[in-house]
């Protein structure tokens, strides 16, 4: 078997590795960000992807999101993710077209080597294995979209339904312009609006968040 992992810490990366060398399972890549997770896919087509959620630049899901579009452009690849953290939404996407292949388990679960390792052969052979904790956590979510946005997105979103543009948003809440696209652009994925032009889904964004508004009141 030829996993790629991606963990931005360097003892993790690092013990997973040898763990899976330990029963014969060769490391072809150990990447620190969601970028190179990407191009190593490419590089390696390899047999089993286990993947952090939160790595650099911004530290929130660029790992789950990666998997995801390794996922996207390699359909069936299989996904491990492994992680402090439950991303509902993105759990929800990676899970959605079938388990089969894909793996979400809770680092502070993962306790026994030999769960583990049982977990990365079943998922690498189109199985899957899911954290009772990452089901509970998806089962309990509403079906308010705007409950898939951190406060600081719904703030982002609740500023651009008044109309502010990036740079205006970027003074209202002392960050850079750049963090506001951040922002945005997870805004635009968590709330299921496709690629296109920029200034359509920035429109729908809105439009959802008023609905919501609305009905909440």
């Amino acid at each position: 078997m030829r996993v790629v992992i991606a963990e931005d810490s360097v003892l993790m990366r690092a013990g997973v590795q040898s763990l899976l060398a330990d029963v014969g399972i060769e490391t072809v890549a150990a990447v620190d960000n969601g970028d190179d997770l990407l191009l190593a896919v490419r590089e390696h087509r390899p047999d089993l992807v286990i993947a952090d959620v939160r790595m650099p630049p911004t530290f929130t899901n660029e790992g789950l999101r990666a998997a995801l579009a390794a996922r996207q452009e390699f359909p069936g690849l299989p996904v491990l993710v492994v992680s402090q953290y439950v991303e509902g939404s993105y759990a929800v996407d990676l899970i959605a077209k079938g388990a089969a292949g894909v793996g979400y388990l809770l680092k502070e679960r993962v306790a026994d080597v030999t769960d583990f390792l049982e977990a990365v052969r079943r998922v690498a052979g189109g199985g899957s294995a899911i954290d009772p904790e990452v089901v509970a956590q998806m089962l309990s979510r509403s079906r308010d979209p705007l409950d898939a946005l951190t406060a600081r997105e719904k703030e982002v979103l609740g500023l651009m339904a008044q109309g502010l543009s990036n740079a205006a948003l970027a003074r209202n809440l002392s960050v850079t312009q750049g963090a506001v696209e951040n922002h945005i652009s997870n805004i635009f994925a968590k709330l299921s609006l496709e690629a296109g032009r920029d200034e359509n889904r920035r429109i729908r964004a809105v439009l959802t968040y008023l609905d919501s508004t609305v009905v909440r009141t």
